[in-house]
């Protein structure tokens, strides 16, 4: 009886799953992930204001960053 318990739980996981991987619906998202953080931050959700500040802060890092290895030799 357990051999058997233990064989159906892979059919049954394998038949719950479709065969596709769960990047497969990231493949057909249309939109990057900045655009999606961008839409999320102008939202009224509550803390998005934060996701808005953090890619605020990124892009400032990023540009210094870039600042700085243009001056160096």
């Amino acid at each position: 009886m357990r051999v058997r318990s233990l064989m159906i739980v892979p059919v049954l996981l394998a038949a719950c799953s479709d065969g596709k991987s769960a990047k497969s619906a990231a493949d057909r998202d249309s939109l990057t992930e900045r655009q999606r953080d961008s839409i999320l931050a102008k939202s009224r959700i509550p803390g998005a204001s934060g996701v808005g500040s953090a890619m605020r802060a990124a892009d400032s890092t990023s540009a210094r960053i870039r600042a700085t290895d243009s001056v160096s030799p």
